[in-house]
């Protein structure tokens, strides 16, 4: 073949290749049509497919009975979850003490530094200053006693420090509630013989700022033996106990102040627990079993009038608000439910658990609780109260008034240790949660600061 037309042969090669290599190139950039497919092969064998779906799917509407989302706990450090107590402990109480505010100390002048006015020891140069008292601050403070010993410890809530505060034996209380600011604690315990309750009101030393509190002993006035059931109003002032007197149940209010006790209640059924949400109404619970229907009554405390509330409800436990306005209640299933009392209705909370395992806010709205992450068999409340099943639990605020809930702690996860919480409280500021681990009886705190 003559050169010239092997030169235009490779020419016109040259040409169809590149233009061919450049109508792919192009093609490849062109976006496919809206199919649904992708052109990812491997996309369409992946498992974990998005959860968004499909454009005209149509999403489920949440009805009043579906139990709310459960929203994944926020980002907690394990120093907001703190055990306070050494020792297991019958009762606790918190209280506002005075401290020693911290004053950032100056440092030392350099050498050579020119000599401030006012801080020279030569009086002829200018007088020293009146000394004055170190400033000092109010800060929560906690107060428990140890169950085998019946001694006392307190430490602030947001320095733990622990330290013994009287050193007086009552050996193995059972129960302990607090009144009175921290200054007053009743004790429940077993007398020697095994079998007959003693119901103890002790009064506790005013303590004076810096000193020594070992040396604090308890002035002690015993109540009547084998009380059934005891209550402290939620302003800590009063006290109500039931006792049983032939065949039938009746029920005392006591000023914590002065001691003076009047009856206000009597019943022919003697099985009763007893809230005391404030210093006008007590709330009456029949003692709850998952095969027996339950009753709840408020007994108004002035005009000693006695009025039904909720039931017949198998497994009725209740934990009224602190305004006597709504009730926690839960069933022999344990599902969470709010009694509104105005208007007598119902409504679920979305989760399982006991008004027990919960403390209502100041303000009547919000509740933490604390709700197991599995429940196994059983007929409750009873199985859980006689010990044959624990719960591990994680911590949830609900409003009561929108229905919102959400975890805001899970201390199997924070610390490594399940927590059956009981005795839940919050500080008078509610800055911190406090709960009693029902698996060793430890105090824990909680803080609920952002």
């Amino acid at each position: 073949m003559p050169r010239r037309n092997v030169i235009l042969v490779l020419i016109v090669s040259t040409l169809v290749i590149g233009g061919l290599l450049a109508f792919l190139y192009y093609q490849s950039k062109k976006v496919p049509p809206e199919s649904g497919e992708g052109t990812n092969f491997i996309a369409r064998f992946n498992p974990f497919k998005s959860n968004v779906p499909p454009q005209g799917e149509d999403i489920p509407p949440v009805t009043e009975t579906q139990p709310p989302a459960e929203i994944p706990p926020e980002e907690t450090s394990p120093l907001k979850l703190k055990k306070i107590s050494s020792v297991p402990i019958a009762g606790f109480g918190l209280f506002k003490k005075e401290r020693f505010k911290e004053v950032a100390v100056p440092p030392p002048p350099a050498a050579g530094a020119p000599e401030v006015l006012g801080t020279t020891t030569d009086t002829k140069k200018a007088p020293l200053k009146k000394p004055t008292a170190p400033p000092t601050e109010f800060a929560t403070a906690v107060r428990y006693i140890e169950r085998a010993t019946g001694n006392i410890y307190q430490t602030f809530v947001d320095k733990i420090e622990e330290r013994k505060f009287s050193t007086t034996v009552i050996p193995k209380i059972y129960d302990a509630y607090w009144g009175s600011g921290g200054d007053m604690v009743v004790m429940r315990h077993l007398k020697p013989n095994g079998q007959t309750i003693e119901t103890i009101v002790g009064t506790l030393p005013k303590e004076k700022l810096g000193e020594d509190l070992e040396t604090n002993q308890i002035k002690a006035v015993f109540l009547t033996d084998d009380i059934r059931d005891i209550s402290l109003s939620g302003d800590g002032t009063k006290i109500f106990y039931l006792i049983s007197v032939n065949g039938g149940a009746f029920g005392t209010s006591m000023n914590i102040a002065d001691g003076k006790k009047t009856q206000i209640f009597e019943s022919a059924f003697t099985e009763w627990l007893s809230t005391y949400p404030n210093k006008n109404t007590v709330a009456l619970t029949t003692k709850p079993s998952g095969v027996a229907v339950g009753y709840m009554y408020a007994l108004d405390v002035a005009k000693k009038a006695f009025t039904r509330v909720l039931g017949p409800i198998n497994g009725l436990t209740t934990l009224m608000s602190p305004d006597g306005k709504k009730v926690l209640y839960s069933n022999g299933a344990l599902t969470l439910s709010l009694y509104t009392i105005a208007t007598k209705e119902s409504v679920p909370l979305g989760v399982r658990t006991l008004p027990e395992k919960c403390v209502w806010s100041n303000g009547n709205e919000v509740v933490y609780c604390a709700v197991p992450d599995q429940i196994p068999n059983g007929i409750y409340p009873d199985s859980w109260y006689q010990g044959e099943v624990s719960f591990r639990d994680k911590i949830w605020k609900i409003n009561t008034e929108d229905g919102s809930a959400k975890i805001i702690a899970d201390p199997t996860a924070l610390v490594g240790e399940d927590i059956d919480s009981i005795k839940l409280a919050l500080d008078a500021d509610e800055y911190y949660l406090f709960f009693v681990n029902k698996k060793d009886s430890f105090l824990w705190e909680f803080d609920l600061r952002p």
